[in-house]
């Protein structure tokens, strides 16, 4: 990536932690006193997400390097990629940032197609990972909590299993033949956007199958795909520890079972709101929603779950940005 675009990324960055260190829904006195009750609770959550990133890590190396070139990304700048690149998703509506930041820094090695290619198989397998974590947790409380299933609970279930038949189905498609052409294309009919869509798509259309046909060769290869889906699964399990030590912090009894539920549900709540930046509001919402349905609730749970959360992300993102200008150099090889 040339260094201007860094360091506008680095400028954009920047300017993201001021908003957050400025927007925080207490002051920092208050802020203060949560922090130091949360004791030793708080590096412990801070802490998960070394291991939460390292498998992430891992599964987009396998990614990008399971790619028709003769580069290799080596783990470390694997890591330093992800730790960016979320930071970037972070901060953005649309989670959007990380992205384009990802294919910038791979591009200058392997060529813009697949780069893109990498980035959008990576970004599938993400969310085909929190499929997998939604789906066994709703099969989970079925089984654990079967007393609490209502007749509308089990009408959720069976609206939540057909929309997920649904969905797998079009992921298989996604991977077998490529995405970029098919989401493309609809813009060629569209009154507003079809001048533009069709010039573009006369100028760009050879890339843009390139990158399909990139994201379909990893579907050619199990061993890389189910690697890296067994990668992002375990940094979904991981992830899992957060809530665990939140809600411990704050005296609830509860069991890892208990944790991945919560997870799985505020998780699938933020993410149908995955518009808001940094998806504010929306996980405390479904958190607080799942965890009066397994009775675990405290007082003060929302706040401090905000908390805990956002002094998380603040951490994680001002690591993010400052790796931006660090360890830059053959970020590929041979």
């Amino acid at each position: 990536m040339k260094p201007l675009y860094r360091n506008l990324f680095l400028l954009f960055g920047i300017a993201a932690i001021i908003v957050m260190l400025c927007t925080f829904d207490v002051n920092y006195a208050e802020l203060y006193r949560h922090l130091t009750r949360a004791g030793l609770y708080l590096p412990a959550v801070i802490g998960v997400w070394i291991f939460v990133y390292a498998f992430n890590a891992w599964a987009f190396q396998i990614i990008v390097n399971s790619g028709t070139h003769s580069k290799h990304l080596s783990y470390k700048h694997a890591y330093k990629l992800t730790v960016s690149g979320f930071a970037f998703s972070y901060t953005t509506p649309f989670g959007f940032g990380g992205g384009p930041y990802r294919v910038m820094e791979l591009s200058s090695y392997i060529g813009v197609p697949r780069a893109m290619s990498s980035v959008v198989l990576y970004s599938m397998m993400h969310i085909f990972s929190h499929i997998c974590l939604w789906s066994t947790a709703a099969v989970l409380f079925a089984i654990i909590y079967t007393e609490k299933m209502t007749p509308f609970l089990w009408t959720l279930f069976g609206i939540f299993t057909i929309v997920l038949i649904v969905v797998l189905f079009v992921f298989h498609l996604c991977y077998k033949k490529g995405v970029i052409v098919k989401l493309f294309k609809p813009l060629l009919y569209l009154p507003i956007a079809k001048k533009w869509a069709r010039k573009f798509y006369n100028e760009y259309a050879d890339d843009m199958q390139k990158v399909d046909d990139n994201i379909a060769y990893l579907h050619s290869q199990p061993k890389a795909f189910y690697l890296s889906l067994l990668s992002e699964s375990v940094a979904r399990v991981i992830n899992a520890l957060e809530y665990y030590f939140i809600l411990l912090s704050l005296g609830v009894s509860l069991t890892f079972w208990d944790a991945i539920l919560v997870l799985a549900f505020s998780s699938l709540i933020g993410n149908i709101l995955f518009f808001l930046p940094m998806q504010l509001g929306a996980r405390e919402g479904g958190l607080s929603l799942i965890v009066k349905i397994l009775d675990l609730s405290a007082p003060g749970l929302g706040i401090f779950t905000s908390l805990y959360t956002r002094v998380r992300e603040l951490v994680w993102i001002f690591i993010g940005v400052g790796l931006v200008k660090i360890g830059n150099k053959k970020i590929m090889h041979d």
